[in-house]
């Protein structure tokens, strides 16, 4: 299926915002210079700090920003996936553009989108965001966590017409507004915590062309200012990330655990054979410098720079511990996120 691309053409920014007052005016602000985005629709979703007024503010000094408002959350939606519906039914533009309030955009983020669209004749343009990482948790889970899911979803796989797999990332979605109202959006992911890789895989099964790539140096965003909220947030959506089964979990946990069990088991070995702490120590040292390596390689290849990989013997400690509590939490029929708790009962989880 084919779609043309104008450079006239204009892109309406839906912005869900719940209690996001320490990040909604940056990322408003870095959307409202961009000439092709005609409107900014932040939805805030029943927040109780002071996004609603940052925003008022906003729109007060900027034509472009409107500031809507939910309800009541329905039976059986997600919060994040209701606030955009909610953008999307009064959004005006030919293209929608999915961004969340974490996200701050370089001048052109949404000129270089709709290049893309154009170049790939595609009707949906999403990018994985550019990583912020300050504090010692998130470089060490965060760089391990996405080494694992650029490898668990390929772009030239997922950009491949004549492959199934689909993929995307909330954080920055650009789809053409007809293609979204033809799988009907939102509404048919409802109560999916995992709504960006949903809605690609209904784009992509309708026969409509998807891009997935890097977004670095067009958007960035820092996903968690807490160590609670990060462990809250992946704990919400690992599981199904991951594959989404107990032998996938077994796969992940063996993945990071047994390399360094394995140096830690050789030196404990080398200790009682040779009664030697030196020996030992080197032996491990030895081990975990090979682990270390190999993941500084890992995270170049995924965009990351090479020096996290300090980080990586504690990156792999957190992503099983949360890989675990992830898979309890599903088990257990309940996901907590920002104050709302949701039934595990799809297949499918994701940042909201």
């Amino acid at each position: 299926m084919r779609h043309s691309t104008k450079n006239n053409e204009r892109v309406s920014a839906i912005v869900p915002a719940r209690n996001e007052e320490a990040v909604i005016a940056e990322c408003v602000q870095s959307l409202t210079p961009q000439e092709e985005i005609a409107e900014i629709l932040v939805v805030d979703d029943e927040s109780s700090d002071r996004t609603a007024e940052i925003v008022r503010g906003l729109a007060a000094e900027c034509a472009k920003v409107r500031l809507l408002e939910t309800a009541d959350l329905p039976a059986g939606w997600v919060g994040k996936n209701h606030a955009v519906w909610i953008g999307a039914n009064q959004a005006r533009g030919e293209w929608l553009l999915f961004t969340d309030a974490d996200a701050v955009h370089t001048p052109d983020s949404a000129a270089r989108a709709l290049q893309v669209a154009l170049r790939e004749n595609a009707a949906m343009v999403s990018f994985s965001p550019e990583q912020l990482l300050e504090s010692w948790y998130e470089k060490a889970t965060i760089p391990y966590v996405y080494a694992r899911l650029g490898s668990l979803f390929r772009f030239e796989e997922v950009n491949d017409p004549n492959s199934a797999r689909a993929a995307a990332n909330g954080q920055f979605i650009l789809i053409r507004r007809e293609v979204y109202e033809a799988v009907d959006g939102h509404a048919s992911v409802a109560s999916n915590v995992l709504e960006d890789v949903a809605l690609a895989a209904r784009v992509k099964g309708a026969g409509h062309r998807i891009w997935f790539g890097s977004g670095v140096g067009i958007v960035r965003v820092r996903m968690y200012r807490s160590f609670e909220a990060m462990w809250e947030g992946w704990k919400k959506n690992l599981y199904a990330l991951m594959g989404g089964t107990a032998e996938a979990v077994k796969s992940e946990m063996s993945r990071a655990l047994l390399p360094m069990l394995t140096a830690m088991l050789a030196a404990a070995a080398v200790w009682i054979v040779s009664a030697s702490a030196e020996f030992a120590l080197g032996m491990l040292a030895a081990g975990w410098l090979g682990l270390t390596t190999a993941f500084a390689l890992e995270l170049q290849r995924h965009g990351f720079p090479p020096k996290l990989a300090v980080y990586g013997i504690p990156g792999r400690v957190l992503f099983a511990g949360v890989l675990w509590d992830s898979y309890q939490s599903h088990r257990n029929g309940r996901l907590e996120w920002k104050g709302r708790a949701y039934p595990a009962d799809t297949p499918d989880a994701s940042k909201g």
